[in-house]
């Protein structure tokens, strides 16, 4: 069994485009367009370094969507999607960034066309294509442009640019099923397609096919794979105890517990008391409260607090284990045709449609009772300032219940009876999650395209060619689990919510607090393309050739707020509208000035309805002093326009990151890192921002040099260059950090708000949680920052690829095939007015999409053996080991200082400094029965390799990072299938 040594963490099968074969094979290949140029041409010897993945390898790799083949190319780095990212604005959504610079600074294209972004933008601003509404089965091969492209395609291309190639012609039947398990008997796999084709088009000139395609990928929970994927508890291993759900009453979980304190208002639940009612005096002269549990029927045991502020027993609850999920339920399915067509001799035409639909659920854990209001919300919404509370009399109405003829005491407050003569001062403070209320996310994306073109030639020598493509995306989020403001308070006032026994609440009245949210956004995009080509004149090299071509494209984009009428706690109220038109026109020229030496050169002028424009130049060369070796180098520049939530002014957002309060902070709410205080545990701090009409594109200049050596047929190796710097960054507030650290430099509430709008012209606090019940004069956390869309700074990324093809017939009817792909990133600096941040191997940028760093090595080898009609493959992926810091969140390299996981701790901050390297091996086995049947085997994870402790990752995935780790948490998976075609 031959195995790859290094690997990347979800897949990357490279077939190198670059190889300086000139075989007789290569001299018969067909002409083809490779992606970044518009020249047809009988090879892939660009000057750019081109990836590609090709359907064989794909199969024997056992990828089935596109999200895992595209994501796995060792150049995504920092910002990539996986559907494993189940929080924040993505959730649901799949999306790749190459070079790291984020999923807005890559293009996305179909045969060379592009489609529609996915309507809700990651970190409620970077646009991008979903990659799980594409088709997969009709995917011919997947070319990974690793290089600045905006000469050729326009905005969005500085990263590079991936595109599929579907089939073009099919004839016949053909098929595939597949079924699978994970070895802990989850992650259920299905998976059916199925193509009928029909007209030879080399004959009758004319070609129709159909296609579909179905997936399905069941739920994994946390619980299913244990520690230390199921807690926030690393206690047992020297880590932090940041389970706080089985130790402090103030920590809301399904068992609720209450305090008595007073209510001004007693009409309105939210009209709690700001102070608690002594219960006796510490032996340090502060009062202590007595807390009590409503219900003490605990699964997993209780506690009891006897010292401190809050005292009681509760029950102990791990929250994360209870709740949380690794993969979500998904359904995929999809229906695809193509007619081509000859209309005459030197005319020819397609028409292509596709339809797709994907369906994500995901599960969360429930909401809690206190939350701040709405992000815009008035402040007296919140229900955790100073908090929510149970009335001492509930009635019918639910209005003026102290007073109302039908008013009865209310049997969720324990005080109720003792102050039935002082309702005012005989409130109960409650702790709650709405543990019988199913908390989560229905995503159903739906994707209408449809593409035509004409191409041929006329007198003079010119190719012509007409593109037009159209494409909707209808995206429908329903969440549930949301708490209903004003419903919430009725049902407290009314008695109708049973908070002492939740199992006993109806499904009616579990509807009536926490309705179905349900939210239609759209996006769409239309154009049209036009070129022409020519050979001008005969050069040394070969013919001088010229191409020039315009495109003009509408997009638009209505992503609706999920909660315009601010009624319901925590629920997003992100919003993004827009549209505008782009016209451009752009040439390119391929000069082969002599047998040795091929240069090319292009460029594009964009002009956006917003009213911007941008040109952008590229040239290249490659140098061929012997066939066995070429040696190649690119200069680019590019932009990437602003998104409609980034410059639209209806457009809004509040993103949030998991935020660790310093130690000044902590020392004045119970102690250091780790006290069982949850006020001072890492928690989510937000950012709002709304749309800035006069943002800049961001620009980009990009250089690559590689050379391409094939020192023999069978062997070719590649080794490039990389750096690119993008400048004019359309940042979310880039000095936000400094506005948590000047809220948190004070020790008062109005010296914290001062502090923060000194940071700069648009820095405001926007809302501060409660005061702490235990410290209740401490200063509060801020919860949100309001910060400004800016073109700001400037990023450098550099690195190198490698990749080797081997391809080694051993004898008659046995050939060995090896692949291997390698990047390493030498350099991610971003550059502020504060300094540089340092990302390369850490966990930096923390900011963008799920926090999963840049590693600095990312790889993968795939080795085939063939022997007859049998093949064997294993395919490896590797990622490097991380470093638990990201300085755009803390300066400095040092982790026992500015560890993401155990700040202030310098023990544990040594400890947890890196998180380890990761590889996976996949294995694959397929058997060619006869000429129309075969079938296989995938064993995913083949070593059950599991993966590497990451505490410092966000909250909402605890102790792991799903971009680059995710096969380790699934683990060990088995399918198997048959091919057939007739």
């Amino acid at each position: 069994m031959l195995i790859g040594l290094t690997a990347a963490p979800a897949f990357a099968q490279t077939a190198p485009a670059d190889t300086v074969d000139q075989s007789a094979e290569a001299a018969d290949a067909p002409d083809i367009v490779v992606t970044g140029s518009l020249f047809r041409r009988t090879d892939t010897e660009t000057p750019s370094p081109v990836t590609v993945l090709t359907a064989d390898s794909l199969a024997k790799a056992g990828i089935t969507t596109v999200n895992d083949a595209i994501r796995s190319v060792s150049a995504d780095s920092a910002g990539s999607i996986g559907t494993g990212f189940q929080s924040g604005f993505s959730a649901g959504g799949a999306a790749v960034s190459l070079r790291g610079l984020g999923v807005s600074s890559t293009l996305v294209l179909i045969d060379g066309l592009r489609s529609t972004n996915f309507p809700i933008n990651d970190d409620g601003h970077n646009a991008y294509v979903d990659l799980n509404s594409i088709p997969f089965s009709l995917i011919d091969r997947v070319e990974v442009l690793k290089d600045g492209a905006s000469s050729t395609y326009g905005a969005d291309a500085i990263g590079g640019v991936v595109n599929l190639i579907m089939k073009k012609q099919f004839t016949g039947i053909a098929g595939t099923v597949a079924a699978g398990v994970s070895q802990e008997g989850d992650a259920g796999h299905q998976r059916a397609d199925l193509t009928l084709g029909y007209g030879d088009y080399a004959e009758k000139g004319w070609n129709f096919y159909v296609n579909g395609e179905y997936q399905h990928d069941g739920r994994v929970t946390n619980h299913s794979r244990g520690f230390p994927y199921n807690t926030t508890d690393l206690s047992s291993i020297g880590g932090l105890d940041n389970n706080t759900a089985d130790s402090t009453l103030t920590t809301a979980t399904p068992n609720a517990v209450v305090v008595r304190t007073n209510q001004t208002d007693l009409n309105n639940p939210l009209a709690g008391g700001t102070s608690l009612f002594a219960s006796g005096l510490q032996p340090n002269g502060s009062a202590y409260s007595n807390y009590t549990s409503l219900n003490l029927n605990c699964a997993r045991g209780s506690y009891t607090v006897a010292t401190g502020a809050a005292r009681g027993t509760g029950c102990k609850h791990d929250l994360v284990d209870e709740y949380f999920q690794l993969a979500p339920l998904q359904e995929r399915y999809a229906f695809n045709g193509r007619l081509s067509i000859r209309l005459s001799d030197n005319i020819e035409a397609y028409v292509t449609g596709s339809y797709s639909h994907d369906f994500v659920s995901i599960l969360n854990a429930p909401r809690a009772l206190r939350a701040t209001q709405p992000f815009g919300g008035a402040p007296a919404l919140a229900s955790s300032n100073p908090g929510i509370v149970l009335p001492v009399y509930v009635c019918g109405t639910g209005l003026n219940c102290s007073t109302a003829a039908d008013r009865r005491l209310n049997p969720n407050n324990p005080y109720a009876s003792a102050y039935a003569n002082d309702p005012a001062n005989g409130a109960a403070r409650i702790y709650y999650l709405f543990g019988d209320i199913k908390a989560g996310s229905d995503r159903t994306n739906e994707v209408i395209r449809g593409a035509a073109g004409l191409w041929g030639s006329f007198d003079g020598g010119w190719d012509w060619r007409v593109d037009a493509v159209g494409a909707k995306d209808n995206l429908s989020i329903t969440q549930y689990g949301f708490i209903n403001i004003p419903n919430l308070l009725n049902a407290i006032n009314t008695g109708a919510y049973n908070f002492v026994d939740p199992s006993l609440n109806s499904a009616a009245i579990r509807s009536f607090v926490s309705p179905n949210v349900t939210t239609p956004s759209t996006s769409s995009m239309v154009s049209l393309d036009a070129s022409v080509t020519k050979k001008l004149l005969e050069l040394p090299g070969g013919a001088l050739q010229l191409a020039i071509g315009g495109q003009v494209r509408r997009e638009t984009l209505t992503n609706n707020n999920q909660n315009a009428r601010l009624d319901t706690y925590t629920l997003t109220t992100s919003s993004a509208f827009g549209q505008h038109t782009v016209s451009a026109g752009y040439f390119e020229i391929d000069a082969p000035v002599l047998d040795i030496l091929d240069i090319t050169a292009s460029g594009r002028y964009d002009h956006y309805s917003e009213g911007f424009s941008h040109f952008s130049p590229k040239v290249g060369f490659k140098f061929t002093p012997i066939k066995e070796l070429a040696i190649r180098g690119t200069y680019s520049q590019g932009f990437r326009a602003p998104t409609f939530a980034e410059s639209g002014p209806r457009s809004q957002y509040a993103g949030f990151s998991t935020f660790t309060p310093p130690p000044s902070f902590l020392a004045v709410h119970g102690g250091t890192v780790g006290n069982t205080n949850p006020y001072a545990q890492a928690y989510q701090l937000g950012s709002g921002l709304v749309g800035n009409p006069n943002l800049k594109p961001e620009t980009s200049r990009s250089f690559t040099a590689g050379a391409i050596f094939q020192p023999v047929n069978w062997l070719s190796f590649t080794v490039d260059y990389y750096n690119v710097k993008k400048s004019d960054l359309i940042v979310a507030g880039p000095l936000v950090g400094d506005a948590r650290n000047a809220y948190y430099s004070k020790s008062t509430l109005a010296e914290a708000i001062a502090a923060v709008a000194a940071v700069g012209p648009g820095y405001s606090v926007n809302v501060v949680d409660a005061p702490d019940p235990l410290f209740p004069n401490a200063l509060p956390r801020v919860l949100i920052i309001n910060a400004p869309f800016v073109n700001a700074n400037y990023a450098i990324t550099s690195g190198i690829d490698f990749s080797a093809t081997a391809k080694i017939p051993i004898s008659d009817g046995i050939r060995f095939t090896s692949r291997l792909e390698v990047t390493d990133v030498l350099q991610y600096d971003l550059h502020t007015s504060g300094g540089v941040q340092k990302f390369a191997g850490t966990l930096g940028p923390y900011e963008l999409s799920s926090g999963n760093g840049t590693p600095k090595w990312r790889g993968n080898w795939q080795n085939t053996l063939e022997v007859g009609n049998f093949s064997l493959t294993a395919t490896a992926y590797y990622v490097g080991r991380i470093k638990s810091i990201a300085n755009d969140e803390r300066a400095g390299d040092d982790c026992t200082l500015n560890n993401q996981y155990a700040t202030g701790d310098t023990a544990k901050g040594a400890q947890f400094c890196y998180i380890n390297s990761f590889i996976n091996t996949n294995l694959n086995g397929t058997a060619r029965v006869n000429d129309k049947f075969s079938v296989f085997f995938d064993i995913g994870n083949l070593f059950n390799a599991r993966a590497p402790i990451a505490p410092g990752a966000y909250a909402s995935a605890p102790n792991f990072l799903t971009t680059w780790h995710y096969a380790g948490l699934i683990g060990r998976t088995f399918k198997m299938g048959a091919n057939f075609a007739f």
